[in-house]
């Protein structure tokens, strides 16, 4: 079970609507994580075959095909910045833990909106800096697949915006409803 720390007075509405969503929100955010996962899923298919390819023209007597491992590429950091926003959401990214065993709720609380503040605004550099690109590097072809640059920025600017938004999002939604404390979770044994 997790148990939530209290929230000042007058955040009732803000709890409840954290706790119940409303209909077409929670399915616009359902849709949005199925597209994002389905865009990280295709990535690391396309990765395993295209690495698959590679390793088979070694052996094959046929000339490889230079387009295999740029794609490959291409697709490593597709899947890295699309699927950022769902990890940001589910509380599944890298993070170092050692707030959540702190005792003071206040403190706990106050960094993990912190915490979420700063990945919102890195998401805001980011989400610039790729619109940037894409308007920039539009006339630039890869080598091998001649693919517009613009492409590769353009896929990785949704999971920008999607960080962005679920950072800020969760930073709301920590303040108001505050930490999920995990019961479950106890002190690793010490060996």
């Amino acid at each position: 079970m997790t148990e939530v720390t209290p929230q000042p007075q007058g955040w009732g509405r803000g709890k409840a609507f954290f706790d119940a969503p409303p209909r077409w929100l929670a399915r616009t955010i359902r849709a949005a994580t199925a597209i994002e996962l389905a865009i990280g899923i295709a990535a690391l298919l396309l990765i395993f075959f295209l690495v698959m390819a590679q390793a088979a023209q070694r052996y094959l007597p046929v000339d490889g095909w230079p387009w295999t491992g740029e794609l490959a590429r291409f697709c490593l950091v597709w899947l890295t910045f699309v699927v950022a926003g769902v990890l940001v959401t589910t509380d599944s990214h890298i993070a170092i833990e050692m707030v959540d065993a702190v005792g003071n709720e206040v403190v706990r609380r106050l960094v993990r909106v912190i915490s979420c503040l700063v990945v919102a605004a890195v998401g805001v550099g980011l989400t610039v800096e790729a619109w940037s690109l894409i308007e920039s590097q539009g006339i630039l072809k890869s080598p091998a697949m001649r693919m517009p640059m613009s492409w590769l920025y353009a896929v990785s600017l949704v999971g920008f915006v999607s960080t962005t938004v679920r950072a800020t999002v969760a930073a709301v939604q920590y303040a108001v409803v505050g930490v999920p404390q995990d019961e479950t979770q106890t002190e690793a044994p010490v060996a």
